[in-house]
């Protein structure tokens, strides 16, 4: 997946279509599939301001499955801020068919790491960085 800052609606935004080797049954998406979209994207929603070095890892995952999420069909995942902290961010996340009916969506506690283990993260930075449109 690729997201991309939305600085209208000060949102991160990816499309992503989930392959149906990823089901949980047939034409259904697996809803541990379905919750790393969702901690994926709604954790980006902190890069949001454009420093790609601020790093959070996830404290706390809820999600709601609202209806069944489809395989091989494209949807977009939205993942935004709800409060700002120095160190943890309350952020969250939707999943939307291309209708846009919501069918699953999260909220999320997300923690600074200590400075050894973002410290370990360097080689893998490169591959966070969230797109400007």
């Amino acid at each position: 997946m690729v997201w991309y800052n939305n600085p209208e609606s000060n949102r991160v935004e990816a499309a992503v279509t989930i392959a149906e080797k990823f089901n949980g049954y047939p034409g259904i998406a697996h809803g541990g599939i379905v919750a790393a979209i969702l901690d994926e994207t709604a954790g980006r929603a902190v890069m949001l301001d454009g420093n790609f070095d601020n790093l959070f890892v996830t404290l706390r995952l809820n999600v709601a499955y609202r209806r069944p999420t489809p395989t091989n069909t494209p949807l977009k995942a939205v993942g935004w801020l709800d409060h700002k902290g120095s160190r943890a961010m309350k952020v969250a996340a939707e999943l939307s068919l291309p209708d846009g009916t919501v069918t699953t969506e999260c909220k999320a506690v997300v923690v600074r790491p200590t400075d050894e283990i973002a410290a370990s993260w360097e080689p893998e930075k490169k591959f966070w960085r969230v797109q400007e449109e």
